[in-house]
């Protein structure tokens, strides 16, 4: 197994996660058919076939997902060494951050503040759902990430920092916009929109249960978005509805936010990070994350709506 490369192990991963070849290769920024060619040489190098691939699907065999796991171990092994070389060399610390979508407000504003505290520590944001924030900080690829901790594996450590008001964005002109709040049975004549289910099942969980509770089930826009901003292009061209924290409308043009209410519902933000790191700068964030939510009240907002 001498000339397995790290590029060959790196773009094993990409195909795996991405389970196509096209995607997989614009992500490592190389041509399909060098991405391709380097896959069969990984295998004749192996000596197994790692992936099932036809015209219309690429799927992992036995072997290829057993050989992920440690690949990804490896890859992450490789990556904290380089981390320790750049520290004892006194490269300036770097962490990589999961965001959900750039519209949520409260990430750049804990970076923010963890940024003062250390002006060198050089912050990577990674745009990724929840879902994958879980793999890569388990991977060690990410070191801190933000969501609802609800279906955390046991790895991931957490602290709920914020329970953010919900809402619906409607287009202008629309009978919800003169309201002060629209109740939530109100939604059941119309079509909303879910988030992309890979990225966000997790928020689709929470509105299709506000919605049951409310006694219905959701009319589900056909077709997803991959961003709050294009869901906010939808609804302003009065497609459809969408259900969305109070944390990201500070932006969404041709759109109006309204609160939710009977009940009255708020999304749970949490922190996430790997619960065996025990470094300064996730503890940093971690910490900022907490004295933020004090100080804005981020929690106990909540118990003055509804109390």
């Amino acid at each position: 197994m001498g000339d397995v490369e790290l590029r060959q192990l790196r773009y094993f991963v990409a195909v795996s996660e991405e389970l196509n070849f096209g995607r997989a290769a614009a992500r490592e920024h190389i041509v399909q058919s060098a991405l391709s060619q380097q896959i069969q040489r990984l295998e004749r190098e192996l000596g197994v076939r790692l992936l099932e691939r036809t015209t219309h699907y690429v799927a992992l065999t036995p072997a290829g997902a057993a050989f992920l796991v440690d690949t990804r171990q490896i890859l992450a092994h490789v990556e904290r060494a380089a981390q320790v070389a750049r520290t004892a060399q006194g490269t300036s610390p770097a962490l990589r951050v999961g965001i959900i979508d750039a519209s949520y407000d409260s990430m750049p504003q804990i970076l923010h503040e963890a940024q003062a505290l250390y002006p060198d520590l050089v912050i990577h944001q990674v745009e990724v759902g929840v879902p994958e924030q879980y793999q890569q900080l388990v991977d060690g690829r990410l070191d801190v990430g933000i969501g609802r901790a609800a279906l955390a594996p046991s790895g991931v450590a957490s602290h709920l920092f914020r329970l953010d008001r919900l809402g619906v964005l409607v287009p202008r002109g629309h009978r919800f916009a003169d309201l002060d709040a629209v109740p939530v049975e109100a939604l059941a004549r119309e079509p909303l929109l879910l988030a992309e289910e890979l990225k966000a099942p997790e928020f689709n969980q929470f509105t299709v249960e506000m919605c049951r509770a409310a006694g219905f089930t959701p009319t589900v826009h056909e077709g997803t978005v991959d961003s709050v901003h294009a869901a906010s292009a939808l609804v302003a061209q009065g497609r459809c509805l969408y259900c969305v924290p109070s944390s990201c409308i500070s932006a969404l043009p041709g759109t109006i936010w309204r609160p939710l209410t009977d009940p009255v519902s708020f999304y749970p933000w949490s922190i996430l990070w790997r619960a065996a790191d025990d470094s300064d700068h996730v503890h940093a964030v971690v910490t900022c994350a907490r004295n933020m939510s004090e100080r804005l009240s981020w929690l106990a907002a909540a118990d003055q709506t509804t109390g």
